[in-house]
């Protein structure tokens, strides 16, 4: 049980300013995580006010302590009274030192959250592209966008007031502690003890951005695994905007929630759950594993011990 009173019973998951208020219009800044996962999509004024992103100063990418591995684990997605609005799935598929983690989420709504992020964990996390897609009726800002660390050319794609599609492609300088993606393995490999880490996401509102992301741990917390108590690290994530930005989102509304992992540490820590906002506008739900029911017919199929046998 998370937090909070929810279960968990499931396997393991181990640039000018003036062009650019132009360009936006309406569209905001949101970071799109995910799922892994939490995807943040827009904010109004903070977009036309975020001008200065582009040149945020470098930092170093985090220590891979703790590798990915190779496995299949199975998610839900859940409002915050229980209902489960969506059930998915992460794949993690190692070869040599490169991982490549897909996750997917399909919602009873027909929406889709579907994200592919393909990193190195060679001493540090690095990674190397990342393709997040966010559509259907659960997100009123749809989500394409593609990032290219080697080429530092990053593409989004947008629906025209026309409804035709847009496709922008921006030259980004790109910092090495960029993690698009990567929310889940970079959090298992923060110390709880340590101070607060700050890495960088790229948004798209629709002009491709750098954000700043501050994770900080927040202590032990209980949850429920089958009945039993467990202990699991909380750790809570900020957007940083900065500046005018920053001053100003709160003021007028368009501050996004905190987002909240949970960690069990260890030899080999693991994914608890999450909860927070998967874009703008979205309402804040909770990822948590779950596990497959086993078919009914497999209690039925077992052969009857017959009396006096």
């Amino acid at each position: 049980m998370l937090p909070e009173g929810n279960c968990l019973c499931g396997p393991t998951i181990t640039n000018h300013c003036a062009e650019d208020v132009a360009e936006e219009g309406s569209m905001g800044v949101w970071p799109t995580w995910r799922t892994q996962m939490l995807r943040l999509g827009g904010w109004p004024l903070v977009a036309i006010l975020l001008c200065g992103s582009a040149s945020m100063p470098l930092a170093e990418p985090v220590a891979a302590h703790h590798l990915e591995g190779t496995v299949h684990g199975y998610l839900m997605l859940k409002a915050e009274d229980g209902r489960v609005l969506a059930v998915g799935d992460l794949v993690e598929i190692v070869r040599a030192d490169r991982v490549t983690a897909h996750t997917v989420f399909h919602f009873k709504d027909g929406s889709l959250d579907d994200e592919t992020t393909l990193f190195s964990q060679r001493g540090t996390f690095h990674l190397i592209s990342d393709h997040h897609i966010q559509k259907g009726p659960f997100f009123p800002h749809p989500v394409d966008l593609s990032i290219d660390t080697n080429s530092g050319e990053v593409t989004s794609k947008s629906t025209g007031k026309d409804g035709k599609e847009q496709v922008r492609t921006d030259h980004m300088k790109l910092p090495p502690d960029l993690y698009n993606g990567m929310i889940f393995p970079v959090t298992k490999n923060l110390r709880p003890s340590g101070a607060e880490e700050t890495v960088a996401m790229v948004v798209a509102t629709p002009k491709p951005r750098l954000i700043k992301l501050a994770i900080s741990a927040k202590g032990e917390e209980n949850f429920s695994l089958a009945g039993f108590e467990r202990k699991a690290q909380h750790y809570e994530i900020r957007i940083e905007l900065g500046g005018v930005a920053g001053a100003v989102a709160p003021l007028v509304g368009k501050q996004p929630a905190n987002t909240q992992v949970w960690i069990e540490s260890g030899e080999v820590p693991a994914f608890v759950g999450e909860e927070g906002q998967l874009g703008e506008d979205c309402p804040i739900v909770r990822i948590e594993q779950t596990a497959p029911g086993l078919p009914e017919a497999a209690h039925s199929s077992q052969p009857q011990a017959r009396n006096g046998s």
